[in-house]
């Protein structure tokens, strides 16, 4: 474990599960739900190598009130079922002596609370689990733990810890001769230095990624290499070059919702070289694959930008209706964007009185949630929204078609035989 987590855990252990009382009231689901995550984490604790094993009474003790506890949730949902499985888990790991048995049922449970955004959770779960588990833990278990703790840690912008994560993740690969896991935790390496601003080191990183995986024949690497090579590219303004590896990227995944997720980022790449049709046919392509959720309306919101720019009204109201359908369970920055490319197309169209509404909407939703750049960026767009129209000039999204290169001509045709 590293310093810092030690001095985390060197407190009150699992009281970020605690903090919902502060966010919540103290009767809702959520707030008992953080209760017994809580003590579904202490009664964990007592399999940790670093303390006395429990007598037997204490240790059925503490798991029948536990239980008792988590079966009070029974009708909560999701997060009442993984904290069940700890619950199992963790009495048969005691009963049978093989204490590696807590691993899924952990990893399982910090997924969700990733997936519900719950970053500092989620994190304090991987710990455990790398924590209780120790050197109990298969390599494969405490690879994909320390690889996940350096994605949530990303998440939560903690890059220092988030890199030491990463390199035990590549340590442990690289002394049981797991080549693919080395790869796995430079790729983890690339995406801090992406989200860091370090875009040249990134993309530096990201190419010696890329023929790594190549020499290795590692398919599912080369395909996150190529990916995160397109973004790079793309981001540092060069997304003719960018472009072909997210084409790339999408022809090597296997996971349909993986190639969709490289298909919406190519259909942005095309849209800043100002190639509409193409663009719209990539992000038509998410939709379909996607079906709803943030991809989709990620999607969505960029169909109806270009709708705007196309001044095709009746296009853009469909994708606005569309695109927020699931607005209340959208990201913040999701939900920003939305209310900030409707108001540009609102001022596109005329619609002065509008598109201000919009603007300031998505401006309220960045502000209360910290998200400075977009804020910026905002802010300059509403500084010109009484002269409808000039959003584009300010938004700089209305860019003229690029000479297009061969490489581009050829994936313009590949996206044009998609639908057959």
């Amino acid at each position: 474990m590293s310093t810092e987590t030690e001095s985390r855990r060197s407190g009150l252990p699992h009281a970020v599960f605690l903090q919902r009382v502060a966010d919540e009231p103290a009767t809702s689901p959520e707030v008992r739900l953080g209760q017994g995550a809580f003590l579904t984490l202490r009664f964990v604790d007592l399999l940790a190598p670093d303390r006395e094993p429990p007598t037997p009474d204490v240790f059925r003790y503490q798991w029948a009130a536990t239980e008792r506890y988590c079966a009070e949730l029974a009708g909560e949902g999701t997060e009442a079922s993984h904290l069940s499985c700890i619950v199992r888990a963790t009495g048969e790991a005691h009963q049978t002596g093989e204490l590696h048995l807590i691993a899924p049922a952990l990893f399982a449970y910090a997924l969700f609370l990733e997936q519900e955004s719950h970053f500092e959770e989620a994190e304090d779960a991987l710990e455990t689990m790398i924590l209780v588990g120790g050197a109990r833990l298969s390599s494969t278990d405490a690879i994909s733990g320390w690889l996940r703790l350096g994605r949530v840690r990303r998440l939560q912008t903690n890059f220092q810890s988030a890199d030491a994560a990463y390199e035990e993740a590549g340590r442990i690969a690289a002394a049981h001769g797991d080549r693919q896991s080395q790869l796995l935790s430079r790729i983890g390496l690339c995406n801090v230095l992406h989200f860091r601003g370090n875009l040249a080191g990134a993309e530096s990183a990201w190419r010696a990624v890329l023929a790594d995986a190549d020499a290795a024949g590692a398919r599912i690497v080369g395909a996150q290499a190529e990916h995160g090579l397109g973004n790079i590219l793309v981001r540092r303004g060069q997304a003719h070059e960018g472009a072909p590896h997210l084409w790339r990227a999408y022809e090597l995944y296997e996971d349909a919702m993986d190639q969709a997720r490289a298909m919406g980022d190519l259909g942005l790449a095309l849209l800043s070289l100002g190639e509409v049709n193409a663009a719209e046919r990539a992000l038509h392509h998410v939709v379909r694959v996607a079906g709803s959720g943030e991809l989709a309306a990620n999607a969505m919101i960029e169909l109806m930008h270009s709708a705007s720019f196309r001044r095709d009204r009746v296009s853009f109201e469909r994708w606005r209706e569309r695109a927020m359908r699931d607005g209340d369970m959208l990201m913040p920055n999701v939900r920003a964007d939305y209310h900030l490319k409707a108001g540009i197309g609102f001022a596109r169209f005329g619609s002065c009185r509008r598109a201000e509404g919009e603007l300031r909407h998505a401006h309220e939703i960045a502000a209360s949630h910290e998200l400075h750049e977009l804020v910026f960026h905002i802010e300059r767009i509403l500084g010109g929204v009484n002269e409808c129209g000039a959003p584009d000039e300010a938004e700089s999204a209305a860019l003229e078609p690029t000479k297009q290169t061969e490489s581009l001509r050829d994936l313009s045709a590949s996206l044009a035989t998609l639908d057959a």
